[in-house]
């Protein structure tokens, strides 16, 4: 890894646990495994789970399988592997193997018909709605199928049946034979095996039934020889069928199983099924929409691998879960970008000033640093002529007292270039301020006489004979409460944040950002940091805001944690 992050993760129960382990001779080596659906793209959720992986594997020489769950072809793409792949090269790791629970449905179908010969698995032939009812409560036991004692034989002749294609959708299931009674509710005879008539896209038409994913991950595990199955806390009740399965079947390694909290962000939801939605009814422009909180949205938006990783590792991992605030992803990449983002100057509002005592039709070049922290990022040449643009907001007619900026008869200095003072407000018919005339103080250029005259503002202007037309995207929150899947009473979609994209046409920048590239990225000063989406086009640059300067929400967080 190149950008500057922290590489070793932070000390946690899992990397403890399993550092206990190593010493004591119970593990070897460390093998863990990444095993995504291939049916929709990676989240900011799945960013901690690829650090965690990915991290604890390395901390003790071993590697992490990339393994792809495809096990429900009605909802699985090639499209969402390939985003799957492209998310976790973007973060920064390399797997060393590329596996899919698909490589071995021969090997679980071997391992059902070794349950049901041995007793421990039966082929049930009622609907789904029965069997889920049978299943009991948390407080009242389940019933047994009228199924459950079917000998094996006969078991194995219908679940071959079954995987002939003889019976139609939903006519047979495979159930594991474990106990009824049991409190835990997953060990109350879990189906393993289904019959769904749908093409898979590794596989074709070769198979007519599909191993459930209770039945495939435990198993694909052991056949990798994965030494630790980290998963979220959802699947610590599923741990007692995980460590059933592969107590009793013929695998030849054993898996350990350890929990950690999923990662919760406000703002926004974190739900596979959600972000589906709000793609599928065209809420967002998309899986890679700057909104949403797919890796690749946030890649877009500007979010680097390092305030990704950086973030992942400040969160920590536990077994309790919280709610991070959006505010602390946002941090790392202003840390990630303040160190390393040349500066440049946009005016996203413009308004035109008329320099009165600059030569008309000359242009004056200036040196302008790059990164005032870092000389080593050198410089670049800017242009003043006698028309400029600043932003809308940096002029006040009538200004309160603590208004550094541009006013009637006050003054501020120009970003790298001079001090001007306004000397006349021009409107239009409506009143509306449409240009200013203002005179320069030439000493007070940079390098100049009077360069170190104070006045109390500086702002950032641009050429206007000089300037490129551009496109920016200013991205906010994409829902305007905190919690928006918690809230009981109303949809989830009527919480959307109807401010969360603006789009600005009329921006004018710099010449230096004429040429901006996907993957550079910028500090335009005073305003946040920026970087060119894939919408541009020669002369016609297209930004997306990735961050603001400063957190704008976290006032309004407080706010609202007081209640």
């Amino acid at each position: 890894m190149t950008e500057s992050d922290s590489t070793t993760a932070p000390a946690h129960f899992i990397l403890s646990r399993i550092r206990a382990e190593v010493e004591a001779g119970q593990c070897d080596r460390v093998i863990t495994r990444f095993p995504p659906e291939p049916n929709g793209y990676l989240h900011i959720g799945h960013a901690k789970s690829i650090v965690l992986n990915f991290s604890v594997a390395a901390a003790f020489g071993g590697y992490t399988n990339l393994r792809f769950d495809d096990t429900n072809p009605a909802r699985e793409e090639q499209r969402f592997i390939d985003s799957i792949r492209e998310d976790v090269r973007w973060l920064g790791y390399a797997w060393e193997h590329e596996r899919y629970a698909s490589d071995y449905f021969e090997t679980l179908y071997e391992y059902a018909l070794h349950l049901i010969d041995h007793g421990l698995a039966y082929v049930d032939g009622q609907d789904a709605d029965t069997i889920r009812a049978q299943r009991g409560t948390l407080t009242e036991a389940g019933v047994d199928s009228p199924d459950r004692d079917r000998p094996a034989a006969e078991n194995r002749d219908l679940f071959e049946r079954m995987r002939a294609g003889e019976f139609p959708d939903g006519a047979y299931v495979l159930r594991a034979k474990i106990d009824m009674a049991s409190p835990n509710i997953n060990l109350r005879d879990p189906v393993l095996y289904r019959i769904r008539r749908q093409h898979h896209h590794r596989t074709g038409d070769e198979w007519l039934i599909y191993p459930t994913y209770d039945f495939a991950h435990g198993q694909s595990d052991a056949i990798e020889h994965i030494t630790h199955s980290l998963c979220t806390m959802e699947f610590e009740d599923h741990r007692p069928l995980y460590d059933w399965l592969i107590e009793h079947l013929p695998v030849p390694s054993r898996p350990v199983q350890i929990e950690f909290a999923k990662l919760n962000i406000d703002f926004t939801v974190l739900s596979k099924r959600r972000l589906t939605r709000l793609v599928g009814e065209g809420h967002v422009a998309g899986w890679d929409d700057p909104r949403m909180p797919t890796l690749a949205g946030l890649r877009r938006r500007g979010f680097t691998p390092a305030s990704v990783r950086n973030f992942c590792n400040e969160i920590g991992v536990t077994k309790s879960e919280g709610i991070i605030p959006y505010g602390v992803l946002e941090r790392q990449l202003r840390d990630d970008l303040n160190a390393r983002a040349p500066r440049r100057m946009a005016v996203l509002r413009p308004l035109r000033v008329v320099l009165t005592n600059f030569p008309d039709g000359e242009t004056e070049w200036f040196e302008a640093a790059n990164h005032p922290q870092d000389p080593g990022m050198g410089t670049r040449r800017v242009p003043m002529t006698r028309e400029i643009v600043i932003e809308q907001d940096d002029f006040r007619e009538e200004a309160p007292r603590k208004f550094f900026r541009l006013k009637p008869g006050g003054e501020v200095r120009l970003r790298n270039a001079f001090i001007i003072r306004c000397d006349e407000v021009v409107k239009d018919a409506a009143g509306e301020v449409i240009e200013l005339r203002c005179s320069l103080d030439p000493d007070s250029r940079t390098g100049g006489p009077r360069a170190d005259r104070k006045v109390k503002g500086t702002i950032h202007w641009v050429s206007a004979e000089h300037a490129v037309p551009a496109e920016v995207r200013l991205y906010d929150r994409l829902f305007n409460v905190p919690h928006p899947a918690g809230d009981r009473e109303r949809d989830f979609i009527e919480h959307l944040n109807p401010d969360s994209l603006q789009i600005l046409d009329g921006v004018r920048v710099e010449p230096a950002l004429a040429e901006a590239a996907a993957g550079d990225f910028f500090q335009f000063e005073r305003l946040g940091y920026f970087v060119p989406d894939r919408d541009s086009r020669p002369g016609g640059p297209v930004f997306n805001r990735a961050v603001t300067l400063r957190d704008t929400w976290a006032k309004l967080e407080k706010e609202l944690a007081a209640g």
